[in-house]
């Protein structure tokens, strides 16, 4: 008997470690930044809310990783094996990760370490940072000199900005 092709599963596409990383240091920084922006855009800043706050952006990126992974997996439009998921799921930590650092902010500021109120700047200060070290790093994986590397993770700060602003602004 004859193989078909729906018999026979296709191993999924492997995503190179630098892309996944990108993506995901990228997509959370973002997340993040716009998770910060809606959740105080009607002035909550006690340090309760900001608990809330923390706990809200975490289950978010968690949620984002999971359907992200899942919609790679439906993507690539070739027979999966099952336990292909899980890799494809695997691959989604740098989005999460990407958020710690936010949730650290709001989680501390609901502990007491620093005010409630205003946290949000230093969370959007933070995620432009990161989004101006990936922009450097990558560039820098490219061969690009310091100096472009520079302009390549000043570019993206400000497209992250913009994005954030933008969709603060939205609703």
């Amino acid at each position: 008997m004859a193989d078909s092709t729906a018999d026979r599963a296709a191993p999924p596409r492997r995503h190179d470690a630098r892309e996944v990383v990108l993506f995901g240091g990228v997509y959370g920084a973002v997340l993040a930044s716009s998770m910060v922006a809606a959740l105080t855009q009607y002035g909550h800043t006690s340090a309760d809310v900001r608990g809330y706050d923390a706990a809200w952006v975490l289950v978010t990126a968690c949620a984002s990783a999971l359907a992200h992974g899942y919609a790679h997996y439906i993507a690539e439009r070739v027979p999966h094996r099952r336990r292909d998921i899980l890799p494809a799921l695997r691959n989604e930590w740098p989005l999460v990760t990407a958020v710690l650092p936010t949730v650290f902010l709001l989680a501390g500021a609901r502990w007491g370490w620093w005010p409630a109120k205003g946290v949000e700047y230093a969370a959007f200060a933070l995620n432009i940072a990161l989004l101006f070290g990936l922009g450097l790093v990558t560039a820098r994986w490219s061969a690009r000199s310091w100096p472009a590397a520079v302009l390549v993770g000043l570019g993206d700060a400000l497209l992250g900005m913009v994005v954030v602003v933008a969709n603060a602004l939205i609703k």
